[in-house]
């Protein structure tokens, strides 16, 4: 297969995460009243672990001690993020919530110049400038800095760092022992941060399916598609590529959830799209060099 292809295909992949991502916003919403945050969260990882580890049982064992180790850390900050995330969400509207997390794609190329030492060109930064702005336009009403958009812009530095870390250590060949490992290690932050107080499971069919999709389609095969892009894909242009997420949850929220299209809506999300597209369509040594792979 051709770079050329390969790389049209893994940014492919992470459009259709970011869309898979989206769709999830109205489930949520509908499923959290009935079954706790961290509880739900602790379940969904647990049964995509358990699935990925049918399919591909040996997978992990396959890893070298190194990329294990690299797949540990990595699962550990996207737990820790998913947590601090939710816990945000319970001292600041969602709105607010979607554009902080949303910051993960400014911070994204700052960590990878610090970190990986990569040279971030002027037309990158424009279409990071440009996402960001489309991010506030699509969710912002207003924004006051407290406690739940402290922790939530945490959870963004977390996830700006986990996209570094793929872009930095995924390759194609891990890619299904990688997630699975992670996912498990997801798991496990999830479960210890709301096993004192019990798990509440879903208790209807409905719940049920959502949480089987959010876990098998959305976690699972998402962060396996995440996964495997990243091995092809520098971490800005991925960072850019799914900020078109809350994008789709807009959209998913017209389709399905009855919300009228907005003037916000069209103008924010063409702003992000335009930053996707424009950042596609660039030369690509005017995105980034070569992804640089680090050793821990």
């Amino acid at each position: 297969m051709s770079e050329r292809r390969t790389t049209f295909l893994a940014a492919a992949a992470l459009l259709a995460t970011a869309a898979c991502w989206g769709s999830t916003f109205f489930l949520i919403k509908d499923l959290l009243d009935r079954v706790p945050t961290l509880d739900f969260l602790a379940v969904r990882f647990g049964v995509a672990s358990v699935a990925l580890l049918v399919v591909a049982p040996k997978a992990i064992g396959r890893l070298s001690p190194v990329v294990r180790r690299h797949s540990l850390l990595l699962g550990v900050l996207y737990g820790v993020a998913q947590i601090l995330q939710t816990a945000g969400l319970a001292h600041t509207p969602a709105s607010v919530s979607g554009f902080v997390t949303g910051l993960y794609v400014v911070a994204t190329p700052l960590f990878a110049a610090a970190i990986l030492r990569t040279r971030i060109p002027p037309l990158t930064w424009a279409a990071v400038a440009l996402a960001t702005a489309g991010l506030g336009v699509l969710t912002l009403n207003g924004l006051s800095v407290g406690y739940g958009e402290a922790i939530t812009f945490a959870s963004a530095l977390l996830y700006a760092l986990h996209i570094v870390g793929l872009g930095a250590w995924s390759t194609a060949q891990d890619a299904i022992g990688m997630t699975i490992l992670q996912i498990i290690v997801i798991t496990l932050v999830c479960t210890l941060a709301t096993v004192p107080d019990g798990i509440v499971l879903p208790e209807t069919g409905r719940d049920w399916a959502s949480v089987l999709y959010m876990a098998l389609v959305v976690a699972a095969i998402g962060l396996l598609a995440q996964t495997w892009a990243q091995a092809h894909l520098p971490p800005t242009r991925s960072a850019i590529i799914m900020s078109m997420e809350p994008v789709f949850a807009s959209f998913f929220a017209v389709w399905l959830g009855g919300e009228m299209i907005t003037s916000r809506l069209l103008v924010g999300g063409g702003m992000v799209f335009v930053a996707m597209v424009a950042v596609e369509l660039l030369p690509r040594r005017s995105i980034e060099g070569e992804l640089p792979h680090i050793a821990v």
